[in-house]
Order: C-alpha cells, then sequence, then structure tokens
C-alpha cells in the first residue's frame, strides 16, 4: 500500500491497514486540512465547496467521506458527481466557491485514487498552499462544526453541458468548418468519465459518425490508463481499417489528449499541444510556455509567429504561472495537456480535442500531413523505480557534475541543454520514481543520451 501527501496533492492506493494507502483514515485527515486551509485563507466569505469525481471503482466511496467531512467542517458542497478535471475547475469558478476537490488519480492505475485540491480561481494550489495544508494535516490542527453549523449538499448534473457549451464560445472554434469536414472520429476513453463528456463535445461539434472505444464510464479500465502508444494499441488496430479520421484518446480524468493518425500511427502526445498552438498562433500571436520536460517544437513554432517562449518547472501550476507572468496565450505540457486561457486556466482534452479538429478542417490535410508539417523531434521517455531511502540530490549533483560544461537549468531537477538536444532528470511529485527525459533529432541519439543518464547516475 501507499501514499504520497505532496504539494500536487494526496494520492495513494485503496485499501490497507490505518496508516498504509488512501483510507478512510487519511481521507478525513486531508479533507479536514484542506477545509481549514481554505477557512483561514477564505477572504471572500464564501462557504461552498465544489467536489467533483472520474469514474473509479473507488470514486463513489472516496467521494461520500469527502463530502460527508467538508460538511462537518461547515462547508456547503456543490456535488457535481462524473466530472473531468477541467469540468471541476470551470464548476469551481461558475459557482463563486472557495475551492475545490477532483477526487481523481488520473493516469494512475485503477487501484489508486487522490485528491486534487483547487484555490477559488480553479487552479491547482501553488507550491506554498499545498504545503501549509500538509502542515495541518500533520498537526491535525482542525476543528468540525456544531450541529447547528454543519454544511448542506447540493447536487449538480448540468456541468458537462455548461463546459461544452464554454468551449462552443469560443472565437477560434470553428463548428461549421468542423460540421463540413464530415470526419469521422475514434474515442478511446479508457472506461471512465471521457465516455460521457467526449461524445457530447462531438456531438455538439456536428461530428456524425463517432467509434466509441471504451466509453463505459465503469472505472474498469481496459488498458493502462496513462495515454502512451504502448497503451493504445486497440484504438491503433481500429485506426488503420482506413475509415476512420482521426482518433483521440484522454486519460480518466480528461486533462490529457492524446492523438492518433487515420494510418494508426501515433501523432505524439508532444504534439497535441504544438498543433493546437500553431493552429491559436495562425490567428492570435502571442507567447506560449510549457514545462521543462517538453518539446523544443513549441518554441521552433512560437518564434515563427514572432512569438516569445518561456519554459516552467514541471506542474500545471507551474504553468500557468509562468503564462500569467508572461502574458501567454496559449500553453500547457508535452504529456498532452493543453492549457488555453480564454476558456480557462487548466489542462483541458476537451478544449484540446475542439481546436484541433478546427485546424484539421481548415487545413483539408490528413492527421499524418498536419503531423508531418511541424518540427520534427523525438523524446525518449524513461523511469527509474526509487525507494524511500534513494539520496535523490545525489543523483542530481552526479548528473550536473558530468555535463558542468553544458548550459544547467535547475527551476526543477536538472536540465542539461545540448546543441543537438537536451536532457531532463527530476524527481515525481507524485509516484516514486525518477523521470529521464531526453530530446533529439532522431529516436538512435535520444537513446543513446538516456543511456549516458543511466550510466552517470549508475
Amino acid at each position: 500500500m501507499a501514499l504520497i501527501a505532496s504539494i500536487s496533492g494526496i494520492r495513494g492506493t485503496i485499501g490497507g491497514a490505518p496508516a498504509e494507502g488512501l483510507n478512510p483514515l487519511s481521507l478525513v485527515k486531508f479533507t479536514s486540512a484542506f477545509a481549514s486551509f481554505i477557512h483561514q485563507d477564505n477572504t471572500q466569505g464564501s462557504r461552498k465547496i465544489v467536489v467533483g469525481r472520474d469514474a473509479r471503482i473507488s470514486g463513489e466511496m472516496v467521494n461520500n467521506i469527502v463530502c460527508g467531512t467538508l460538511m462537518a467542517a461547515g462547508f456547503d458542497v456543490v456535488n457535481i458527481g462524473l466530472a473531468s478535471t477541467p469540468t471541476t475547475e470551470i464548476a469551481v469558478v461558475n459557482e463563486q466557491a472557495a475551492g475545490g476537490i477532483i477526487i481523481t488519480a488520473s493516469h494512475n492505475p485503477k487501484h489508486w485514487n487522490a485528491l486534487k485540491l483547487l484555490n477559488r480561481n480553479g487552479e491547482f494550489l501553488n507550491a506554498a498552499q499545498g504545503e501549509k495544508v500538509l502542515q495541518i494535516a500533520q498537526s491535525e490542527n482542525f476543528e468540525f462544526a456544531d450541529v447547528d453549523s454543519l454544511g448542506k449538499m447540493t447536487e449538480r448534473h448540468d456541468y458537462n453541458s455548461i463546459h461544452i457549451q464554454k468551449i462552443l464560445e469560443l472565437p477560434l472554434v470553428d463548428i461549421d468548418a468542423v460540421k463540413s469536414a464530415n470526419f469521422t472520429v475514434a474515442i478511446d476513453a479508457v472506461n471512465s468519465v471521457g465516455g460521457i463528456v467526449v461524445p457530447q463535445l462531438l456531438n455538439a461539434l456536428g461530428v456524425k459518425y463517432i467509434e466509441k472505444i471504451n466509453c463505459d464510464p465503469s472505472g474498469n479500465f481496459a488498458h493502462n490508463p496513462e495515454p502512451l502508444p504502448q497503451h493504445l494499441t486497440e484504438i491503433a488496430e481500429k485506426m488503420k481499417s482506413g475509415k476512420i479520421d482521426v482518433g483521440f484518446v484522454v486519460d480518466p480524468d480528461v486533462d490529457r489528449l492524446a492523438i492518433v493518425c487515420e494510418d494508426g500511427s501515433m501523432f505524439g502526445e508532444e504534439y497535441t499541444l504544438v498543433s493546437v498552438a500553431d493552429y491559436v498562433l495562425q490567428n492570435t500571436p502571442g507567447n506560449t510556455v510549457s514545462n521543462l520536460s517538453s518539446t523544443r517544437a513549441l518554441r521552433d513554432v512560437t518564434a515563427k509567429y514572432g512569438g516569445n517562449y518561456f519554459a516552467s518547472a514541471v506542474g500545471e501550476v507551474n504553468v500557468v504561472e509562468k503564462m500569467k507572468e508572461n502574458a501567454a496565450i496559449i500553453g500547457g505540457e508535452g504529456n498532452g495537456g493543453v492549457i488555453y486561457p480564454a476558456c480557462h486556466s487548466g489542462r483541458d482534452a476537451l478544449v484540446g480535442i475542439a481546436l484541433f479538429l478546427s485546424n484539421l478542417a481548415k487545413s483539408k490535410l490528413t492527421v499524418s500531413q498536419l503531423r508531418g508539417s511541424y518540427p520534427n523531434y523525438v523524446i525518449s521517455k524513461n523511469r527509474i523505480d526509487i525507494s524511500p531511502q534513494t539520496d535523490a540530490n545525489s543523483l542530481l549533483q552526479k548528473l550536473k557534475q558530468h555535463y558542468r560544461n553544458e548550459q544547467i537549468n535547475e527551476i526543477d531537477g536538472v536540465k542539461i541543454d545540448l546543441a543537438d538536444g537536451w536532457i531532463h532528470l527530476r524527481r515525481s511529485n507524485t509516484e516514486p520514481i525518477f523521470r529521464i527525459y531526453c530530446e533529439a533529432a532522431t529516436t538512435q541519439r535520444a537513446d543513446e543520451l538516456t543511456n549516458e543518464v543511466r550510466k552517470v547516475i549508475g
């Protein structure tokens, strides 16, 4: 059993002894700590918190405990039920709530679940705020409301429609162009909430032919839920029939988007953001942001349209902060996460789908031809499992020393910029692993860099 309490949220496996995993006792403790933090930070006086969840098997159990605990802390709960992460973020703002909790472990397997914590702007807590929640949880410095001050719960089941309407109203979402293109679209939603909301969005965009794969929101994930090429063989085979124009794959909470070409080849999760940014920048030139682990192609596309590219530390909250600092009009992460502030400041696969289809329809290209129009880089993404006793700083120092004559960035782990590529080594905030990302012009060179890093850090 595992429990990872970090500034990125509370994530753990379901079950186990009281001191292990994400169980009722830990759920009450961390939800109470969040409620206490919101109470202290609540400058607008709202007593409302939004709660949404993905379709994980444990979701209903976790949801009941979280909602009950918030009510015990004196907050009114708006329970929006099965909802994506971006839908919940929008609901927080729409409800003028003091904060929100999304119950999802994102791309983790089905025996994991997590609490993602939102501020009143529908954005993830920053590092200082997350640390404050952890401190409150550790000290158990929280109180519950008396019987006359308990919160109430209301249920809302219309936020998918509200979210979709918000997307349809974006000036760059061209419904007529998408409808006229007469696309056939496949969607793999890994049997979570994407199976509900993505078809609804496609219907609203005028897509008549939808091939649904794993769209039953049962929580029984049909494959590893991280939308990586090795996990997407089913939709890839389906695409090889030649009868489908584009395939979309979303993770369980629908904030990451992978795209499959009409021939079954992978568009590349790194290029989801690149393609959407290219379309946005064609129409509204400006600045862009992605994290340190994302492809150089976004930098190249941004420069093409006269904008400036900026890199942030890994993590949605860091990307959003950097976007605000530099007035970026589009940004995100190389894991298929698109952030388009014209809609809201959070990764949103639904926004990504709508903008991508608008771009595809207007380009008159196939998906593979569109992919071929962008600068080509290859990223090798690898991981090293570590134990709690691993000296993370020692590994980073070894890499710094080895590449001491190269350009080094230390805002998040260690990133080495080379003439023909880059290396990024960092410890994950959500799993007990180190991530090794290396990018170059060819697969061979990217793999060579990865192997070199493994040798250096031992």
